[in-house]
């Protein structure tokens, strides 16, 4: 039609399509932490263990009584303002020896878990690398050492040695040395047992046979491609060796074979307070307690440990 003119329709755009919301991506350490966050019984014991180790470390600049101080008017004295964890029989105050004790036993629990797992990864690294006689030979010092009491051992080896390492280098010092070494001796098995079963499985992975056919030599396939993917189960297994440790420091210092009886570690004031238990039980409530919530806390961070770093486990 003439004079009329052809007006298209409007055409509205279509929306730009937003782009995808793209899903955060964790790193493996990143996933891992949030595993374990999600582990309550393990965050828990996270936050007990820091406020036992804040105490022991900030402790005795607030609360500034000697461990030696000697009152026989507040002998056996139960729980006060003045005392806050009661006297001892020799009216010397818990609180302040208990803040002593916990530093040693703490530092005896990590630096002997320190040694079991340096001993434990070199022998089952080896052992998991090698093939033939050196494996067998290693496994076989392995069983040997699994097969000893422990318990008895530790006592010989510590009765055997205490006296002549203290003279060299002092009572509570040689006893420290001397304790450490016996337990992460005592305590290397169980992480060489799992990082050979996880080197021999890593060993033929894709992964390890790229890096040996483009030359990689045996020192650099285990440091930067075997040994990091191994270090989730030792991990776990050092956590158990603390609480291992500190129990095993403890019967030591209960059975008056670890630490001199005027240092006061955890396990020595057990074991002098479990004579007076029935005047005084406050001596070993405190001190075994304090064992007790530091290995059930170090026992449930493996086991959240032992979640979070696991791949197969979703959460």
């Amino acid at each position: 039609m003439a004079g009329l003119t052809h007006v298209s329709p409007t055409v509205e755009a279509a929306p730009a399509s937003r782009p995808a919301s793209r899903k955060r991506r964790f790193s493996p350490w990143g996933e891992a932490w949030r595993r374990f966050r999600r582990h309550r019984l393990a965050a828990i014991s996270v936050v007990v263990l820091a406020l036992l180790a804040l105490s022991i470390l900030i402790g005795p600049l607030l609360w500034r009584v000697a461990i030696d101080d000697i009152d026989f008017t507040a002998r056996l004295s139960p729980p006060s303002w003045d005392h806050p964890f009661g006297t001892d029989d020799l009216g010397q105050d818990l609180l302040a020896r208990m803040l002593y004790g916990g530093r040693i036993s703490l530092a005896v629990g990590f630096a002997a878990m320190a040694v079991s797992m340096f001993f434990g990864t070199v022998v089952g690294a080896v052992a998991g690398t090698s093939r033939g006689s050196v494996d067998a030979a290693l496994m076989w010092v392995t069983d040997l050492f699994l097969s000893l009491p422990q318990l008895p051992f530790l006592l010989l080896v510590t009765y055997l040695f205490r006296d002549a390492l203290t003279k060299l280098v002092g009572p509570e010092s040689g006893v420290f040395i001397l304790v450490v070494l016996v337990i992460g001796i005592f305590r290397w098995m169980t992480v060489a047992r799992l990082v050979r079963a996880q080197f021999l499985s890593l060993r033929e992975k894709e992964f390890v046979e790229a890096a040996r056919a483009l030359g990689a030599s045996n020192l650099r396939l285990v440091v930067r491609h075997i040994l990091p993917n191994a270090l989730g189960p030792v991990i776990v297994a050092g956590t158990i060796d603390v609480a291992a440790a500190i129990i095993a420091e403890s019967t030591l210092s209960f059975l008056g074979l670890g630490f001199p009886p005027d240092t006061p570690t955890w396990g020595r004031l057990l074991f002098d307070g479990k004579d007076y238990l029935d005047i005084a039980p406050h001596w070993a409530l405190f001190a075994g307690g304090a064992i007790f919530l530091t290995v059930i806390a170090i026992n449930f961070i493996g086991d959240g440990l032992r979640d979070a770093l696991d791949p197969r486990k979703v959460m």
